[in-house]
């Protein structure tokens, strides 16, 4: 098939636009208030100048433009803020830049001696063209500026300087700028997109609390009533998010007895995630928690301590969910009649039936599932966790959470995908606000240290959030079961200072529950997810004061409350690792010094990228000490640290440089 014919008067190409995700299809993630950087490769035949600049809009709106600067070997940078939530789109323009080309050349001619009276009429004629494209006020500017260089050029001999001099003035030259002639301009194939969202989405702290299990009275079922209790609590250390389990009723049959054995006895209450019964399904609350009422009363006082509750959302049903009897056909149906359960062989989960989104009816069973999210946004809801998304339709996500978004573009989703890479990564890139990571299974420096580049310093950054979580009500990892109350103090800071965004299953981790149901597992022994816990919230060897003092610490510097400048230093010891975070001004420099092994006492020399954090090499500062408060004079990029894991664990430093007095009075700032 022939190739159609092209303009063959666009004679500039835009190449290698970058950010960009598998070639346009998926958007990049930003907040409101964010950056964001682009470049391309922008070049033209010949030897012409070239202009380029970054066309960007906010859906509906009007298109903008942000100039481009070169870089070198034809590549630009350019960068525009976006300041509204929702879809952004972006692209680049390149065009041959005749005026530039002009007045490069000028330069040229006038510094080999030559006559440039022809060439200055042709300047004049440049800037009246540029002038019909401007403004009443810089027209005026142009065309004054093309007269004196007209008139110069008359009055002098053989185009003497005078002329020339008009012509490379600086004055004018701001203002052609912004009016190039891009009649001829080329614009990148593709048009790109950008989800902006809250800032609770970049930065944001959890903690997971079931709300039955907050009754005063050991045994005794709690409610929502009395999970207002422990908001205080919660809030007092810090936390932003109060992050509540499946809240629904739920179903009898093959209701799963303690420690997830298959017989329930008649006092066993099943797992939340075994959602449904005869008292409703995904849009009830189970009569023991109390009222939709109730619920909403949560969320307003949530709200007065500065707390948002995210619930779950598990798109799966009990044999009791109402789906069953009204929508059979949203199910799988095995040759004997029956309905499929979960499996994940040899674990088999006769508590759950899976949803067939390969089911005929698709598109109603959508609908629903939409009308789910629909309803707790209307009771106050603007984050959820997301279960289990990967056993699920990617093509599914993708559109329910560009339909709520569309008409909420400040709900937030959380994608709990524990599965391989690749999907957990699509599933990002469908729209999912933030994700669950591998940290949990990362405790080696190296371990740390690659994944954590992979996920920082690559294209991953552009729409991948990590929401790093030390231990789940599903996973007590090995390193908290084998290392004690040392363990959950390494991870906890570990999750606070690598990621912007940490959650913590409680009180479970500050009480530092660490008995696996068995040697091998990670299962916690007596599940919460089975039955009911009680427990001294004010028990001497809690981490409260630790998590406090923490979440204190990210709320005050803003080098803490971002992924991407994200930067390992090097360490002699390898049971240590360093990294540290910045602003983009380097005004909040925080330099993080782990040790990994909650054993035994560790020494060694750090060194510093110093150039990264904006300091000389023969410049003293202070590292102050955010958890223990020791303050530090460092000079130069080697220097010793020796952390106990009994004690404090790591060094959270913030960088204070040496400022001199007229009276040579150092202070540090």
């Amino acid at each position: 098939m022939p190739i159609a014919q092209a303009d063959g008067r666009h004679r500039v190409v835009v190449d290698r636009v970058s950010p960009e995700i598998d070639c346009g299809r998926f958007p990049i993630k930003r907040v409101m208030g964010e950056t964001v950087v682009v470049e391309a490769d922008v070049f033209a035949d010949g030897h012409d100048q070239i202009g380029c600049q970054i066309l960007f809009w906010h859906d509906g709106g009007v298109e903008q433009t942000a100039p481009m600067e070169s870089l070198a070997n034809d590549r630009w940078r350019g960068s525009f803020r976006v300041t509204e939530l929702g879809r952004y789109g972006y692209t680049v323009e390149g065009w041959a830049d005749r005026f530039q080309t002009w007045r490069s050349e000028l330069r040229k001619r006038v510094a080999a001696g030559q006559d440039v009276r022809i060439e200055l009429l042709i300047g004049a004629d440049l800037i009246d063209e540029a002038a019909a494209r401007a403004t009443s006020e810089d027209a005026t500017i142009l065309r004054d500026w093309a007269r004196r260089i007209r008139d110069a050029n008359e009055r002098g001999a053989a185009g003497t300087e005078s002329g020339s001099a008009v012509a490379l003035e600086e004055l004018g030259l701001e203002v052609i700028q912004r009016y190039p002639n891009r009649q001829l301009a080329t614009r990148y194939e593709k048009a790109l997109a950008i989800t902006v969202d809250r800032e609770k989405a970049r930065f944001s702290t959890w903690y997971e609390v079931f709300p039955r299990s907050c009754s005063a009275e050991p045994g005794r079922h709690g409610t929502l009533a009395e999970c207002e209790g422990w908001l205080p609590y919660i809030a007092s250390m810090g936390f932003d998010v109060v992050y509540l389990p499946p809240i629904h009723p739920i179903g009898c049959s093959f209701r799963k007895g303690k420690n997830n054995s298959p017989s329930a006895r008649p006092e066993d209450i099943g797992s939340p995630w075994a959602i449904g019964s005869s008292e409703g399904g995904h849009k009830s609350i189970h009569p023991a928690l109390g009222t939709l009422e109730d619920f909403r009363r949560f969320v307003a006082k949530a709200a007065e301590h500065n707390l948002e509750v995210a619930l779950d959302i598990a798109f799966q049903c009990s044999p009791d969910h109402p789906y069953v009897r009204q929508h059979p056909e949203w199910f799988r149906t095995r040759p004997d009649g029956t309905i499929q359960y979960a499996e994940n062989p040899p674990k088999k989960y006769q508590d759950i039936y899976p949803l067939d989104f390969e089911t005929s009816s698709w598109s109603a069973l959508w609908e629903e599932l939409k009308s789910v999210f629909q309803f707790w946004i209307d009771q106050g809801v603007r984050i959820f966790r997301v279960d289990n998304p990967h056993t699920k339709a990617f093509a599914f996500w993708e559109w329910v959470i560009g339909e709520i978004q569309k008409h909420h573009p400040d709900v937030i989703f959380l994608s709990e995908a524990f599965t391989r890479p690749h999907v957990m990564y699509h599933l990002a890139k469908l729209g999912f606000s933030q994700s669950y990571t591998y940290f949990a299974w990362r405790n080696t420096k190296q371990e740390l240290t690659n994944y954590f580049r992979e996920l920082t310093a690559t294209d991953v950054k552009e729409f991948f959030r990590p929401n790093l979580w030390p231990n789940t009500p599903d996973i007590l990892p090995e390193f908290l079961q084998v290392a004690g109350r040392p363990a959950f103090m390494i991870r906890l800071i570990l999750a606070a200072t690598l990621g912007a965004s940490y959650g913590l299953y409680g009180p479970a981790f500050e009480l530092c529950e660490n008995t696996p149901a068995r040697p091998g597992s990670e299962e916690y022994l007596n599940s919460e997810k089975y039955e009911l816990k009680h427990r001294d919230l004010g028990a001497s060897w809690s981490l409260k004061d630790l998590i406090t003092r923490m979440n204190r610490v990210r709320k005050e510097n803003p080098a803490l409350q971002s992924n991407s400048n994200l930067r390992f230093h090097e360490t002699d010891n390898p049971t240590m690792i360093c990294y540290s975070k910045s602003t983009d001004d380097l005004s909040n420099v925080i330099i993080v010094v782990v040790n990994l092994d909650a054993f035994h006492r560790q020494t060694g020399w750090v060194r510093l990228n110093l150039e990264s954090l904006g300091l000389g090499a023969n410049h003293a500062f202070q590292a102050h000490d955010l958890l223990g408060d020791g303050r530090y004079l460092w000079q130069g990029s080697q220097n010793y640290v020796e952390l106990s894991p009994e004690t404090l664990p790591a060094h959270i430093f913030r960088i204070r440089r040496r400022i001199r007095t007229e009276r040579d009075f150092d202070y540090y700032l």
